[in-house]
């Protein structure tokens, strides 16, 4: 991926940050978008850090702008950037629909907005929606995330559909990965250990995953070994959601 470039966003920590390094180390020049800086050096020129906020397209704009006139081409897109919040149809705020719904999938579209012109540019560019096992199957007390998870199916077909051959677009949609959003809603509970467990003995697979597990998928999606892959919703989860409620591994 030499002389390419990648944008991420809510690339400061979790699945954005390890997709951010292993995108670096395969020599391709690397955008972060985050409300905060993250945690490792960013000062080799390869790296390029924008306090942003994703939601608003003014913001956007000029951060893909910049990083199109500092490195010359915007190849690979990572919509990474996400918030949980709790409640069901009857306990969500409309503040907390809209903060969900802003972050989780009006950043997603403003991001392919913005980025896609450039891609087209060079003709052969790939964007990738994180999604969420959770686009498929749920649990209880999360609506606005679920939802706006699922939607990010359609946004990612639409793309894919709208502007192919130059432009491929997929959904990764990820299990339970150990990440700081993971662990501060795991530490909300009184026990979190407990939940811990629960989260491990839900995946056949009997763990969770790690961002660096869900970056290689998306580093190989990017590349040409995945150039027939377009508009596809694939999940990574350890086997969430395939097995019959209650039954338990022997």
């Amino acid at each position: 991926m030499k002389n390419k470039t990648a944008i991420i966003t809510g690339a400061s920590k979790g699945i954005g940050l390890a997709c951010a390094q292993l995108f670096f180390a395969e020599g391709a020049n690397v955008v972060l978008l985050d409300l905060v800086p993250p945690s490792v050096d960013v000062h080799d020129k390869r790296w390029l850090f924008f306090a942003c906020d994703v939601s608003k397209s003014e913001a956007v704009k000029a951060a893909v702008e910049k990083a199109h006139n500092t490195f010359g081409s915007i190849d690979y897109l990572v919509n990474n950037a996400g918030i949980q919040r709790y409640g069901t149809a009857t306990t969500t705020t409309e503040e907390a629909w809209d903060e969900v719904m802003n972050v989780n999938l009006k950043s997603q579209f403003l991001c392919a907005r913005h980025c896609i012109p450039f891609m087209q540019q060079s003709g052969n560019g790939v964007i990738i929606n994180i999604s969420s096992v959770q686009a498929f199957v749920s649990q209880h007390n999360v609506l606005a995330y679920t939802t706006a998870k699922t939607a990010l199916l359609g946004l990612t077909r639409s793309i894919a559909v709208d502007y192919a051959p130059q432009v491929r677009c997929v959904a990764v949609c990820p299990g339970t990965i150990d990440t700081p959003m993971l662990r501060e809603a795991i530490n909300l509970s009184p026990d979190p250990a407990a939940v811990m467990q629960e989260c491990v003995d839900m995946h056949p697979a009997a763990r969770i995953g790690t961002p660096q597990e869900v970056a290689a998928l998306v580093i190989f999606l990017c590349s040409d070994k995945a150039g027939f892959i377009t508009g596809q919703a694939i999940r990574i989860d350890g086997g969430l959601g395939i097995t019959i409620a209650g039954s338990k591994r022997d």
